[in-house]
This record gives structure tokens, C-alpha cells and sequence, in this order.
């Protein structure tokens, strides 16, 4: 599920200072990224499953590794856990609308955060 129109898919930040807001929102970067990609996930353990907020993001300036990078983020998805496989983003999916609008409130609160330091 793709979160459409969150203001976040148009901003730029410093790396460091992103790393600090997503993870007081309970996204971790931690090992998901390369030189050039960085990806932010909060785990959601429901009885109906696993599932995980996903924001992305590439370095418009910099590299990831040097920590001097400024990231553009993108469009924020939320996806089920499956066991081996992986985590599954299809319109097919059905997510429980408690979890929905708590991620919703999330990525307001994100943008929010943000757009106090966004380029």
C-alpha cells in the first residue's frame, strides 16, 4: 500500500538529522542501505500478522557511507510480512485500518518534523 500525497515524497534532507527524526518515530535505518539507498522500516507485530512501514530514499548529494549525504525521500509504502518470502506491497493486500491510520498519523508527524530542516 503506497501512502499517496504525504508531503514527505518532496523533501530533501541531511542524512544525520533524518536518521535521528525517523528513529524517534520508530524507524530504523539500521544495515538497509547502500551507497546510494536508504531505507527506514517500523515493525508492527498485530495478531493478523507482520507488517512493516517503509520509508525510501536515494542520496541526491553525497554518499550514504560518508554520512555527508543529503536524501531524497520518496513515496512511503506499507507492507505485509510472509514468511519465507518476503514483505508484500500488492494492491491485493489487506491491512487493518487501525494500523492504517497509525501509520497516517506517523508520516504526518514526519513530515511535519521534516519540513523544520528539509532543503
Amino acid at each position: 500500500m503506497k501512502f499517496e500525497n504525504t508531503g514527505i515524497e518532496k523533501k530533501k534532507a541531511d542524512l544525520v538529522r533524518l536518521d535521528e527524526v525517523m528513529l524517534s518515530k520508530g524507524l530504523v535505518r539500521e544495515g538497509q542501505w547502500d551507497y546510494e539507498r536508504v531505507t527506514y522500516d517500523r515493525k508492527f507485530q498485530l495478531k493478523e500478522g507482520i507488517y512493516y512501514l517503509r520509508v525510501f530514499g536515494y542520496a541526491a548529494e553525497g554518499e550514504v557511507d560518508t554520512h555527508k549525504a543529503t536524501i531524497q525521500l520518496m513515496t512511503p509504502v506499507l507492507g505485509k510480512y510472509y514468511y519465507p518470502h518476503g514483505v508484500e506491497y500488492g494492491e491485493d493486500e489487506v491491512f487493518p485500518k487501525t494500523l492504517v491510520s497509525q501509520c497516517e498519523k506517523i508520516l504526518g508527524e514526519l513530515n511535519s518534523e521534516i519540513e523544520n530542516f528539509a532543503k
